[in-house]
């Protein structure tokens, strides 16, 4: 289950240098495409309503019940992800705008996306560095397969979703070096 956990990580860290290669584009200048962009965002805000806030709350609800000094960590990375999810909404909001061709400031947009990969990858290093071990020391093997069976979405699953949802977005996903030894 940590395993999974883990490569989940590594492929939502492959879609943030994705969306940092678009970033680039923009602060260099020139237009990125704004759809893959869309995709990507899309694929995100998905994953995170069908795997990220299961995953908190299971850990949570499980962790708490074992260790109360864990309810802060737990709260700390819950409202990191509702402020996550919050950025990322925004940012969807204005990627519509600006298909349809609607006044959007392209710095504005620029600062907007780079707040939001600082602070989806500052969350991902909190779940690794915090959250991973409370889990290794705290699930025995019956826990990690209950949390394995109740959580909805695996990363395959997903990888399959995006490949054949995303079929451009799949293939600079591929292209992005893995950051597992990280």
């Amino acid at each position: 289950m940590l395993t999974q956990l883990r490569q989940d990580h590594a492929n939502m860290a492959r879609l943030l240098h994705v969306l940092h290669l678009k970033h680039k584009t923009l602060a260099g200048g020139d237009r990125p495409n704004f759809r893959l962009i869309r995709e990507v965002v899309d694929y995100i805000l998905d994953y995170m309503s069908g795997f990220t806030i299961p995953l908190e709350r299971i850990c949570s609800e499980q962790l708490v019940a074992r260790e109360s000094q864990i309810d802060e960590l737990s709260t700390r990375l819950a409202d990191d992800y509702q402020h996550l999810h919050e950025q990322l909404m925004r940012l969807s909001q204005d990627i519509d705008m600006i298909l349809m061709d609607g006044v959007m400031p392209m710095d504005k947009f620029a600062d907007d996306l780079r707040s939001y990969l600082d602070a989806h990858r500052a969350y991902l290093r909190a779940e690794r560095e915090e959250l991973f071990p409370l889990i290794r020391e705290h699930f025995d093997e019956d826990d990690l397969a209950r949390l394995s069976r109740e959580l909805p979405a695996q990363a395959e699953a997903e990888l399959a979703r995006l490949q054949e949802a995303y079929p451009e977005l799949y293939t600079e996903f591929r292209e992005a070096p893995s950051p597992l030894a990280s």
